[in-house]
């Protein structure tokens, strides 16, 4: 774990200063922030069988274990049970993307 900025400075020995701004599309910016974001918080473990038998160990972030949870409540099943049965909800097809 990085320690706190002594005194709160910046310019401290042993912190760096901020990166400048990334010349990145605001999409891009915004996927990193919250890549970073997700990586600060606790991680939550769900043990679950895929369809196939293959036992399976997936790490959702808090605010995904939190709705997670609150599906498998609303449906009387465990958050195992929910990936399960998850599992065979056919993938959405996407557009076919025109050749240019």
């Amino acid at each position: 774990m990085r320690p706190a900025i002594p005194g709160g400075r910046l310019d401290a020995p042993g912190c760096t200063p901020p990166a400048p701004r990334m010349n990145l599309p605001d999409d891009e910016l915004a996927f990193l922030r919250d890549l970073v974001k997700s990586a600060r918080q606790r991680i939550h473990h769900v043990k679950w069988t895929d369809r196939d038998g293959t036992e399976r160990m997936t790490t959702v972030t808090a605010t995904d274990a939190a709705r997670l949870n609150a599906v498998a409540h609303r449906l009387g099943v465990s958050k195992s049970e929910l990936m399960r049965q998850a599992a065979h909800i056919p993938v959405a097809k996407s557009p076919p993307t025109s050749a240019a």
